[in-house]
């Protein structure tokens, strides 16, 4: 122990149970402190969380390019300067059919 608390004694053992619980108190502070917090927070109509990087009508586009398969999820990225995972975050989970690729008319020569 870094503190010199001689854990092979009684009285060493006594004081690193005292410290625990100190440190175990602290704890439970700081995360009810957090909480209340946090529904202050929510009680002044503050969100938590970082703000999505497509407006809704930016995802509503990407959604429409991507169900109509016109562009490419690289290409509807490119069009809002964002990565594919922002695209695909965008994205309605419950709607989205994912992508095959397209039937190609084969045409004999």
């Amino acid at each position: 122990m870094p503190e010199g608390i001689d854990t092979a004694t009684m009285e060493g053992r006594a004081m690193f149970g005292m410290l625990s619980v100190l440190a175990e108190l602290q704890r439970e502070l700081i995360v009810a402190n957090t909480n209340d917090g946090l529904a202050s927070a929510r009680a002044r109509g503050r969100v938590g969380g970082r703000r999505p990087k497509l407006t809704e009508d930016q995802a509503a586009l990407a959604q429409r390019l991507y169900d109509e398969r016109e562009k490419t999820v690289q290409q509807i990225a490119d069009m809002f300067s964002v990565p594919r995972s922002t695209v695909y975050g965008h994205l309605d989970k419950t709607k989205t059919v994912p992508r095959q690729p397209k039937k190609t008319k084969v045409t004999k020569s």
